[in-house]
């Protein structure tokens, strides 16, 4: 695999890389001979990610790309190595955990299929691996449907497996859903903690799409933008037929509970005031919710089982609120017989013995013996090791575990490979951890020690085949191993092949299709867009703040001195950017560092604008997505926010 790999890579010398993203080729030389210096026992190397490599239509193959790179350099499962995704904000991580994505349920546990799998038996067959961590599935998700369903989950009744929703393989992603609604085909939608209507691609058009909505609710602290559809700038509520309602909400300071952040660490939140007015934590808005929608089916309905017999008792209530501990009781999970709270994942049952709503929770709530809290409200700077783990601060899922496939920071015999950044050591009877172990280390009937060399050749446990990946086998949409796309909006010519951009992109259809031609003369610059320490996300929080308004009141785009000069543009002064889906007019911000981009041997400006601005809020301002077009990665459906091509012209 590694000969086809470099065979695969042979075309992407220093010259052509150089040519596609114009680097200096001794600036890109240095760079390489830098990071490529880790490669030693005694060297770690970490990669940090954000928007800049996920944002596109090649996104998965740009996260695969750095995973794979850190593999060859053995930079991973060693302290201060890994590729380290960095969220938008802490609970990003804890709400992907929660099976947010529409193609999981909780733990990344796969949704089930309306045809391919007609019952519990045949879904385990055919998703649950002969080998590596996986082959557990069946435990995670019989022991889920223990925890959402009680007493009424049997083995006679598979566990009440037909009570979930099957997906039928379509596209349920954010632009997808927005397609559908422009069409008709969605009559309600809950925006619950979300901005669609600034910070989803082509926001012009999406927020036309809720018009064709019966009802829509809004759950946030402000009235948003979202919220504000109806009567958004040039609008006319008197034609617009949804029914809005706005639910008020807590802020994280005005609610307890968990979060997970980037490094997978839970951590509990403890409420410092009461919200204000009506507003209510949400989980005491989807708990009434779920109240109101069992009372309707008690009349009847044409499947009321699932919610009927749903676990759903959270009381009682604590200052009028449902009773969180239980919640996070039955997500850590427990024994059925008696209700003791499990410490690890490792007692799951595939039996209905064990009830856990997301098994890599498992262990989060279980009681410190020495700090006498639940270990995701643990507080202690104890670190041992000196690598920064403070494994008794919070919990990390899996396990407590702070740094996956933690096996190769060993060589095969189990001597460190550095032994100052040690993180499992085998003394020559025993195993030495400054870490959890993330491989089977002891054996499970008798205790005893497992010799390194059993370990050696399962060290990526999660892996069916233990081992490193460099090639995809199998759910990747665009093929096996990377490949160099420009953008479906792109100024350039893909230097590497016959395809312009990647020919399995996402795209939608009618008003949310348009996207320009590449190199098209009407829009010769680039454009992306970015994030400020000011604001955050869609501003939805930080434009109602007024010291954060005040620090920065307005929306702009950031331009090189030269593309102003051409444009005849002053710092400050109005400008108009326009791409194949409209125009917006914003402040123009001069700065030398924005420098034009040298791509094949040609110059091409560059026009940076932030996201958080939309028409509601103490500080107003054109949204940057009102032009970003409605194209994404094939796999994830993430838009392509940060590369599309524009024009830019003196207000």
């Amino acid at each position: 695999m590694f000969q086809i790999l470099k065979k695969h890579l042979a075309r992407y010398d220093i010259k052509t890389v150089c040519r596609i993203t114009g680097t200096p080729e001794d600036t890109y030389k240095k760079l390489c001979d830098l990071y490529c210096s880790t490669g030693r026992p005694d060297k770690a190397g970490n990669l940090i990610y954000a928007m800049g490599i996920t944002q596109h239509t090649y996104g998965v193959q740009n996260v695969r790309a750095t995973a794979m790179l850190q593999l060859l350099l053995g930079n991973i499962g060693i302290a201060g190595g890994g590729v380290n995704a960095q969220r938008g904000e802490s609970n990003v991580q804890g709400s992907s955990d929660q099976g947010i994505l529409y193609a999981n349920l909780t733990g990344y546990v796969g949704a089930p299929s309306a045809t391919a799998h007609t019952s519990l038996k045949e879904y385990l067959e055919k998703e649950t691996p002969k080998t590596g961590y996986w082959a557990n599935k069946p435990k995670f998700l019989i022991s889920m449907l223990k925890a959402w369903y009680g007493d009424q989950a049997t083995a006679d009744n598979d566990f009440c497996f037909d009570y979930l929703p099957k997906h039928t393989g379509g596209d349920h992603s954010h632009m997808a859903i927005f397609e559908k609604m422009a069409a008709g085909s969605i009559k309600g939608y809950f925006s619950w903690g979300q901005n669609p209507a600034v910070g989803g691609p082509n926001t012009a058009n999406a927020r036309k799409a809720m018009e064709s909505l019966d009802w829509m609710v809004a759950v946030d602290l402000f009235e948003t933008e979202t919220a504000a559809f109806w009567h958004r700038p040039g609008a006319n509520p008197a034609d617009i037929k949804t029914e809005v309602f706005l639910l008020p909400t807590a802020f994280s300071y005005e609610k307890e509970g968990t979060v997970a952040n980037s490094s997978r660490w839970i951590q509990w939140r403890w409420k410092a005031v009461e919200p204000p007015g009506q507003a209510k934590s949400d989980l005491w808005i989807a708990y009434e919710i779920m109240n109101a929608i069992r009372k309707e089916y008690q009349s009847g309905g044409r499947f009321p089982d699932p919610i009927l017999k749903l676990m759903w008792d959270y009381e009682p209530r604590v200052h009028g609120e449902p009773d969180i501990i239980k919640v996070a009781n039955e997500m850590n999970g427990y024994n059925v017989a008696d209700g003791s709270l499990l410490d690890s994942f490792a007692k799951l049952t595939d039996t209905g013995s064990t009830a856990c709503g997301v098994w890599i929770y498992a262990g989060y709530m279980f009681m410190d013996p020495v700090l006498k809290v639940p270990a995701c409200q643990r507080r202690s700077s104890e670190d041992k090791s000196g690598l920064g783990l403070f494994p008794k601060w919070s919990f990390a899922w899996p396990a407590n575990r702070r740094i996956v496939y933690n096996r190769n920071s060993a060589d095969p015999s189990g001597r460190p490979w550095d032994p100052g950044r040690m993180l499992v050591s085998w003394d020559g009877a025993q195993w030495v951890n400054n870490d959890v172990p993330d491989f089977t280390f002891k054996d499970a009937a008798t205790g005893a020690f497992i010799t390194p060399d059993i370990s050696a050749a399962n060290s990526f446990i999660m892996n069916p085949e233990g081992q490193g990946r460099l090639f995809a086998p199998t759910g990747l949409k665009d093929g096996p191993l990377p490949e160099h796309y420009e953008p479906v909006e792109s100024p350039v010519k893909n230097i590497m092949g016959k395809l312009q951009s990647n020919p399995v992109a996402a795209r939608y259809k009618g008003e949310f299709a348009k996207v320009a031609q590449a190199a098209s003369p009407d829009f010769p610059y680039i454009a992306t867009t970015h994030r400020l320490v000011e604001h955050y996300q869609s501003g939805a929080v930080t434009r109602n703040c007024p010291n954060l308004t005040e620090l920065m009141p307005e929306m702009f785009a950031s331009i090189s001195p030269g593309l102003a000069e051409r444009i005849g543009g002053k710092p400050g002064e109005p400008v108009v950017v326009s791409s194949a889906r409209g125009e917006i007019t914003c402040k123009a911000n001069v700065l030398p560092i924005i420098k034009p981009l040298k791509i094949d041997s040609r110059e091409i400006e560059l026009v940076a604008m932030p996201i958080h601005w939309g028409y509601q809020g103490l500080a107003t301002g054109s949204s940057v997505n009102e032009i970003t077009p409605s194209v994404g990665d094939p796999n994830t459906m993430i838009p392509e926010f940060k590369a599309f091509i524009c024009n830019i012209r003196k207000a």
